[in-house]
């Protein structure tokens, strides 16, 4: 068995540096050209066979605990957004680690390899004809992680119904290509709605950077800081402020207080200083609070049951920042559809884009 695995091995690889694929031919995803590791998205290693066979036979239960649809090779997939570390480090020595690190970055990596990368990633540029005098909105809802079909239509039927009750011009794309400078220019704010993955090329992540930076306008709902690994890290550090840890899941969902803080901040306007909602309540790993973000929200740790290890104490669940010139509001409610007909949380998310897609005056913390 040992022999014909090999050959078969063998016989891949083969067929991989024979392929007709040229790295030219390929878009410029972000790891296209990265070596197997223990920090590649989980998908990357599935799609190679020879990566496969590595965690088979060194982390042979790695795969028993996770439904199908967490391995699947097919964007959208929970595979692109877990990696052997995120997945094993508290359950193996550093020395494992190490072990299978090894042998994973010994993996050539093949045009084939590459092709089947940069293949979640698109370059399709839609084009949008939006009336002049009216807040342009773009509605992004890319995802090649998790998608949650019905927290992504409810999010986007809210948004929409927002559009026409104040008179917006919104359009909606899941296409990355939209991340250009010549589109991006139309618009006054980008909503990213619950975008799991990495899902920019390097040219696209530069676009969209250049813009929030030179003053565009940015809010991101719920999962769209809830990817467990990422492989961006301006989106999560600079833009966000903060890398997700997790959320409960003994029960998902629970009554929590969430409780308004800078009531004078525009994203505030006509919200009562606290309400209960049910919803899965994200914690992170740093407090935003500590990396010039204005609060404008944060959860009664005393009102539902985090668990030791998503405790924050202080645990803010919507905030603001300045980007260079640009405006970023996140709010990490929205995982339930049912809360994008709570009247509170639509006059927040509403108010984050009035706000952040203001460009008469430049963007100062509150």
């Amino acid at each position: 068995m040992k022999r014909m695995g090999a050959i078969l091995a063998g016989l891949f690889l083969a067929s991989l540096t024979s392929s007709p694929v040229t790295a030219r031919t390929l878009i410029d995803c972000p790891l296209r050209d990265a070596p197997f590791s223990i920090e590649s998205p989980l998908v990357d290693l599935l799609l190679n066979p020879v990566a496969k066979s590595v965690l088979d036979t060194q982390a042979p239960d790695l795969f028993k605990a996770l439904p199908p649809s967490f391995t699947s090779t097919k964007a959208p997939t929970f595979a692109a957004i877990l990696t052997v570390r995120t997945m094993r480090e508290k359950a193996m020595t550093p020395e494992a680690l190490a072990s299978i690190d090894q042998r994973l970055r010994a993996i050539p990596v093949t045009d084939a390899d590459r092709a089947a990368r940069c293949a979640r990633y698109d370059d399709d540029r839609p084009n949008f004809t939006l009336p002049d005098n009216k807040l342009a909105v773009l509605l992004f809802e890319k995802m090649t992680g998790f998608r949650d079909g019905p927290s992504v239509e409810a999010a986007k039927a809210a948004f929409l119904a927002m559009a026409q009750r104040e008179g917006w011009a919104i359009v909606v794309t899941d296409k990355g290509g939209a991340m250009n400078p010549a589109t991006l220019a139309q618009f006054d704010v980008v909503i990213w709605n619950n975008v799991s993955g990495d899902v920019l090329t390097l040219s696209q992540r530069k676009a969209f950077r250049d813009y929030v930076e030179g003053g565009g306008g940015f809010v991101g709902v719920h999962g769209s800081a809830g990817d467990p690994a990422t492989f961006w890290d301006w989106y999560v550090d600079t833009l966000i402020g903060a890398r997700f840890a997790g959320h409960p899941m003994n029960p998902q969902f629970q009554d929590a207080r969430v409780v308004i803080e800078n009531t004078g901040h525009p994203v505030n306007q006509g919200l009562p200083q606290t309400w209960v909602m049910n919803d899965e309540w994200y914690s992170f790993k740093s407090n935003p609070r500590g990396t010039e973000a204005t609060i404008i929200a944060t959860l009664d740790e005393g009102s539902y049951k985090p668990g030791e290890p998503l405790t924050m104490g202080d645990h803010p669940i919507a905030w603001t920042r300045c980007i260079g010139k640009g405006r970023m509001s996140y709010s990490a409610i929205g995982h339930r559809p049912e809360t994008y007909a709570d009247g509170h949380h639509v006059r927040l998310l509403e108010n984050a884009v009035r706000w952040a897609g203001d460009r008469q005056e430049a963007c100062q913390a509150e």
